[in-house]
């Protein structure tokens, strides 16, 4: 006698597509976005004058600033 039975719990339309389901996409794409528009917004004020950072509310550029000595650089070239 031939074996016969029958595998119905190996289905692939059971599982959401690559393990994504349409809520963790939907969040994906939210975190993204936000993302997106956060580093529009960051270059967007970079490229503004003080000026122009003046009239919109900022009192200054959201940038690091580095702060250098005068004769640190020759002082460092001297300890090579």
């Amino acid at each position: 006698m031939s074996y016969t039975e029958a595998r119905g719990e190996n289905r692939a339309s059971d599982r959401p597509l690559l393990g994504v389901s349409l809520e963790s996409l939907a969040t994906i794409v939210a975190a993204f976005t936000a993302w997106r528009r956060t580093t529009v917004g960051r270059s967007a004020i970079e490229d503004l004058t003080p000026e122009q950072l003046d009239d919109i509310g900022y009192s200054e550029a959201p940038r690091p600033k580095l702060v250098v000595k005068a004769g640190l650089i020759t002082n460092l070239m001297s300890m090579r």
